[in-house]
């Protein structure tokens, strides 16, 4: 048994809110947001804040690709590698919480930042991302998750994670991380940087800091509060996260456990996790900065229609993100921070599924409808 002190909840809650905040005010200074950068290449043809997200996940990769070396983090102890590949619910999932994001004006990061400046919209898409969500992980919509779409799968003979899968071609695991990092984490800072009208400020710090961020957050689940033996159960433990696994950033799952610990607050057996101070940190940051820049506004809905396109895109972003096990920073840049098969196939579906949706959208506006 480990006589290494283990570290409180409330700490590692304390440095993830801590974490939030920053990614909350890079959020909001750099307007990071995937549906922006879907839309901005669908109406514009303008490639920038794509790029940006490219550089995002290109950082993160490396990042996280460096604390695999260093013996820091395992992808093993996350939800992101297991050697069963839900391609359908991955798919699926992707495809309605793209159409999900466009209707409701954003993914669940975007709905945070929106709504610590001041959009009530947000504060609706908020409580029915959490309510599909929740219903999506322990309710009626899990339902037709488990019976329909889950056991759609590939089982494969090792973990799903490309240096895994080169590792069964042959190489070392060390030379198949290396590899994997370079040639997918390269491609994409090749596309990040590729442009000059790219290389400004705004994209270069969003890329670069919500990147090392989510690499951060591996650091804190998986290394500072991961226990290889507690002392009570005798098995291995991370602190203060609702998976019981490895966590670093993801907004779906963590807003429907954000109304659980209100609902149950009364229960001494409930705590703020890694994911809860990190939603709520990014909220904090995006409010401090709209506030210091002037740009903080109360806004809400215009009319009934406006209401109903954001509450049917909350749920359809809630369902699928938690049969995605993830949305456009939970599996677009944390998962694919550990090069996971899942994370990118989830990821082409969330961009396919808004840009189809955007494009239907502006088809409807141009017949009138």
């Amino acid at each position: 048994m480990t006589d290494e002190p283990i570290i409180a909840a409330s700490t590692i809650a304390w440095l993830a809110f801590a974490l939030g905040i920053l990614f909350g005010a890079v959020a909001s200074k750099t307007s990071f947001c995937t549906l922006g950068a879907v839309s901005d290449i669908v109406n514009i043809g303008d490639w920038n804040r794509m790029r940006m997200w490219a550089l995002a996940m290109a950082v993160a990769m490396i990042a996280t690709s460096a604390l695999q070396f260093g013996a820091v983090f395992d992808p093993a102890h996350s939800i992101y590698t297991p050697p069963r590949l839900n391609w359908l619910s991955h798919l699926v999932g992707g495809l309605l919480f793209g159409t999900g994001m466009s209707l409701a004006s954003g993914c669940g990061s975007k709905t945070l930042v929106r709504l610590g400046g001041g959009n009530l919209k947000a504060l609706i898409v908020f409580v029915f991302i959490g309510l599909s969500a929740y219903m999506s992980l322990r309710g009626l919509f899990a339902v037709w998750r488990v019976g329909y779409l889950d056991p759609v799968a590939l089982q494969l003979d090792t973990a799903q994670d490309v240096p895994a899968l080169l590792v069964g071609m042959g190489l070392s695991p060390e030379q198949a991380l290396l590899a994997a990092t370079t040639v997918i984490g390269g491609a994409l800072l090749a596309f990040a940087l590729a442009r000059r009208e790219a290389r400004q400020t705004d994209v270069l710090l969003g890329g670069v800091a919500i990147g090392l961020l989510v690499a951060a957050g591996w650091m804190l689940t998986a290394h500072i509060g991961y226990v290889e033996e507690h002392p009570d159960t005798l098995e291995q433990a991370f602190i203060a996260t609702n998976s019981g696994r490895a966590e670093s950033f993801s907004f779906v799952a963590p807003l429907a456990y954000s109304l659980e610990l209100l609902m149950f607050w009364s229960d001494t057996s409930r705590i703020v996790t890694f994911g809860i101070a990190a939603s709520i940190g990014v909220i904090v940051g995006a409010a401090l900065h709209t506030i210091a820049s002037g740009r903080f506004r109360i806004e809400s809905f215009t009319n009934s229609a406006d209401l109903g396109r954001h509450i049917v895109g909350a749920i359809l972003m809630g369902f699928g993100g938690v049969t995605a096990m993830g949305c456009t920073i939970g599996q677009g840049i944390t998962g694919v921070s550990t090069l996971a098969v899942g994370a990118f196939i989830t990821t082409a579906a969330i961009i396919a599924g808004s840009a189809l949706t955007l494009r239907t959208q502006y088809w409807l506006m141009m017949r009138g409808t």
